[in-house]
């Protein structure tokens, strides 16, 4: 009865909807045909169209749209549009994940592309972090739902968004400037200035945004005091265009831009407590009753799930300091167009970037200091070429487009990270917990007391314990490719795209500088030969059984945890530790694959009304590569992954009904991935695999509606299953990796919703009034990696029960905007809520690094309110 219910109200939200906007872009060519308000002119194909012609599935949000709905940045599209959703973790550099139809690459690692990816004015952008910065003076943004590969320059496996920025204007000065004020001290300002240099030949268009906001979640530290805040802005950015066109018709733009951040990004808030905590583990070793933790709502146990919420709504993490940050970059971009005749152009678009950050955070998330990260600096060096030639032939029955793509890519991953000076007291709650307290009872015959480490290594602390860690990576991608339409018979059009691609990486990992701490010495130890009359953690050969060398083990990943660990001790020879040893591997190695991508769709519009069907299969592909972290190489493990494939098929119809008052889209998919990528936080190290089977089918429903000259109805639908088979794995693959199969894909709802309305009216002779409410329903989602703990057997698979916590629940958010201004839009003010209920939802939820059965979650954006005034020049 609840999916039942859930089923209904997706409905009534879907008969209201929509998501398609108003773009009109004067850059394009046939621009001048989206003078028709119900005209929406996209260059999805890498052709001016009308949105409703084409064969493909996307979503046009016009700058008015990107306003009224809050849509600030890449992560507010889920505003408009209900098959993407977003979510960060804990790197503001690293860690975005971006989903389209519940499929999406799991982040935290700069090792991964993006199964979504990002075209800002035709230039690929590499990871969602380098596309974070503000929307202004944005033309249109346009969701591109599905595999994407034979028109754009890097191939996509879930889809893409490709983001237009407003080109120069030629012939005519102008510009804006808005300014925004709201809670948390929110202070916003944007403008752009247009000045034509030579009349109708060359212009410079310059735009700048500024915005400062205090965080939405508080840090304190293990007594409670606040430390700082978290999930801020603090970022500026400017971009300068030199637009170009001459007698002989070539034409093109330069840009140049710049954006810096200082903003912290993200703490995350304890869900479920640590179960070290009520058994007094914590306090026996001197930490205190709750171990470092000091927010004041926590669940207990996996299904108290009102104390979880309880939690994200109080929006208190605890730390030893809030996370820091700086992350800046800069670009540019040429894009040229030569006409070689009548009826075909010479497109070519060139961009180099530079993206870099610097972190620092508190790794542990509690206010115990066990494990920082001193420095996290991410380096990212982009370079791409992609060259077109297309047009015309047989009379315009014919659009043809060949290309060639290249792309060279260097990233320097460098990480200081230490153990604090709680450590090794933690170690102790840690060992008696698995002891049941027999390691802190001096009668005990595995008595260790409350420093097991110091103890174990001979009097060295492990407070200390640092490492420079650092992972590269190089790649470089070329391809050739084709796209084609070709009108059959009147109305009956077959596209044709096909796309050869070549990858090829070099990566590693090596380790600049290390201070081993007690871990050395607990090596010596584990290998038989204690140091300083330390207790033997091993076995004598021929004697009898050591009580304390069942404790070899955690001993090791402790002493040695894999991030501050010196690398290669398991590589030596005078070290018989198991081959499974945590300790990091250096590693040097090399990926290559090359894959063919194709698609091929037949479409037909009726010639009695403007409506559209259409068909289509494409085969789609992400490249695979390295695990850039610390733990990638342990035990031998390599530290590569495969890429990605899918196969998609697409069924749709795109029509306008009742004299174009009714616009309506419908799309029914069905996309079967192989070798799904996914990376995993066990809590000690981030694990990369494939799984060799996952999907997403389901169906999109999206229209506007216009009763009136006043009034538009919005809304869309998205309706998925995006799931592992149930036979995603065999019995020859890894646990983690059957614990997978029959369950969904992480923030995958089965339904998402959006329903609005806008309401225009004059008053008088001079102003123009506005008033727009919108609502997105979304169903209950999974916000972990894994549906459960992993079993450690194959007998335990299916027995461990996705948690409850783990549960994003059902909810309906709401924004609100309402606006006032002059007719000839030299001003306007308006005033905004978003998410007027104050729904704190969360998008990632882990286990909490080192807290033993403790769970942890990033919560996503509360209620924002504010007024903006904009003027217009």
């Amino acid at each position: 009865m609840k999916t039942l219910n859930k089923i209904v109200m997706a409905a009534m939200c879907s008969t209201a909807l929509a998501t398609p906007a108003f773009a009109q872009d004067a850059q394009d060519q046939g621009a001048e045909e989206a003078a028709d308000d119900n005209i929406i002119i996209v260059t999805a194909t890498r052709r001016a169209e009308d949105v409703q012609d084409i064969p493909i599935a996307v979503t046009a949000v016009s700058p008015t749209q990107l306003e009224r709905q809050g849509v600030v940045d890449v992560q507010n599209i889920t505003q408009v549009s209900p098959s993407f959703s977003t979510s960060n973790a804990q790197v503001a550099s690293g860690s975005v994940v971006l989903r389209i139809r519940g499929v999406g690459t799991t982040s935290n690692n700069i090792g991964f592309e993006s199964a979504v990816g990002i075209f800002v004015d035709g230039a690929y952008q590499s990871r969602p972090g380098v596309a974070l910065s503000e929307f202004v003076d944005v033309e249109r943004v346009e969701v591109l739902r599905g595999p994407q590969g034979t028109l754009f320059g890097r191939n996509t496996s879930a889809g893409a968004l490709n983001i237009t920025n407003v080109r120069p204007d030629l012939s005519e000065f102008g510009g804006f400037a808005n300014a925004t004020y709201g809670n948390r001290d929110w202070i916003n300002l944007q403008g752009a200035v247009n000045v034509p240099i030579v009349q109708d030949t060359l212009a410079f268009r310059l735009t700048g945004a500024y915005t400062e906001r205090d965080g939405y979640v508080t840090v304190v530290d293990g007594g409670g005091n606040r430390v700082g805040e978290s999930n801020g802005q603090d970022q500026y950015l400017i971009r300068g265009q030199l637009g170009f066109e001459t007698d002989g018709g070539i034409s093109g733009r330069l840009i140049a831009d710049y954006s810096k951040s200082t903003a912290g990004c993200c703490s995350a808030i304890e869900q479920l407590q640590s179960g070290l905590e009520p058994a007094g583990l914590f306090a026996a070793v001197g930490l205190g009753l709750r171990g470092g933790q000091a927010q004041p709502n926590v669940a207990t146990t996996p299904f108290d799930t009102n104390a979880a919420e309880q939690a994200r709504e109080d929006r208190i993490a605890t730390s030893n300091f809030a996370p820091i940050a700086d992350v800046d970059q800069w670009g540019v971009t040429l894009e040229v167009e030569v006409p070689v005749s009548d009826s075909a152009d010479l497109i070519y678009i060139g961009s180099y970037r530079d993206f870099s950050s610097f972190e620092n955070y508190d790794s542990d998330f509690t206010g115990l200091d066990l494990f920082d990260i001193d420095a996290l600096n991410v380096d990212i060096e982009t370079m791409t070429h992609e060259l077109r030639l297309q047009g015309e032939a047989f009379d315009g029955r014919l659009q043809w487009l060949i290309g060639g793509y290249y792309s060279d890519e260097d990233i320097v991953s460098t990480v200081d990270a230490s153990l604090g000076a709680d450590y090794d007291q933690f170690a102790g709650a840690l060992f008696a917990g698995a002891t049941g307290g027999a390691t802190l009872n001096p009668a005990s015959p595995i008595f260790l007391g409350a420093t097991p480490l110091s103890l174990l290594a001979g009097g060295v602390s492990p407070a200390g314990t640092s490492s420079i860690n650092q992972y590269t990576q190089s790649s470089q991608s070329w391809s050739v490719f084709t796209h084609n339409v070709f009108e059959v018979t009147d109305g009956l059009k077959l596209t044709l795209g096909l796309r050869y691609s070549d990858e090829s990486k070099d990566g590693g990992y090596q380790q600049l500088a290390s201070n081993p701490g007690a871990c050395l010495n607990i090596v010596s130890n584990a290998s038989g030969v204690p140091v300083n009359g330390a207790p033997s953690i091993s076995n004598p050969p021929g004697g009898p059984a050591n009580p304390l060398a069942g404790f070899a083990g955690t001993a090791l990943v402790l002493g040695c945890f894999p991030f501050v660990a010196p690398a290669d001790l398991a590589a030596a020879a005078a070290l018989p530790l198991p081959r499974t040893f945590p300790g990091p591997l250096s590693n040097v190695g090399s990926f290559s694959d090359e894959e063919l991508i194709y698609t091929a769709k037949l479409s037909y519009e009726f010639p009695t009304a403007p409506i559209t069907v259409y068909g289509g299969f494409t085969h789609g592909y992400k490249s695979g590569g390295f695990n850039l972290d610390t733990t990638a190489a342990i035990g031998g493990t390599d530290p590569r992954f495969d890429s990605e494939e899918v196969d998609a098929y697409e069924v749709g119809l795109k029509g306008k009904f009742i004299d174009d008052a009714v616009t309506l889209n419908i799309a029914a998919f069905l996309e079967e991935f192989s070798n799904f990528q996914v990376l995993e936080f066990t809590g000690a190290q981030f694990q990369t695999f494939n799984v060799p089977k996952a999907e997403s089918k389901g169906v999109e429903i999206e229209t506007v509606i216009r009763p009136s000259d006043n009034f538009t109805f919005n809304g869309a639908v998205t309706i998925i299953d995006a799931s592992y088979p149930g036979d995603c794995a065999t019995a020859a693959d890894p646990l983690r990796v059957q614990n997978l199969c029959g369950a969904p894909l992480t923030n995958a709802p089965d339904i998402v919703a959006i329903a609005g309305a806008t309401y225009e009216r004059e008053i008088g002779d001079s102003l123009d009034f506005f008033l727009n409410g919108q609502l997105r329903f979304e169903d209950d989602r999974r916000t972990s990696t894994q549906p459960s703990t992993p079993p450690t057997t194959a007998a335990a698979l299916g027995n461990t029960p996705l948690l409850p916590f783990d549960v994003q629940d059902s909810n309906i958010k709401i924004n609100l905007r309402a606006g006032i201004g002059a007719q000839d839009d030299s001003w306007a003010l308006e005033a905004f809520v978003t998410n007027l209920t104050n729904e704190i939802t969360r998008g990632v939820t882990f286990s909490t690094t080192l807290r033993s059965g403790s769970r942890s979650a990033f919560i996503q954006q509360p209620r924002s309110y504010g007024v903006t005034l904009r003027g217009k020049f």
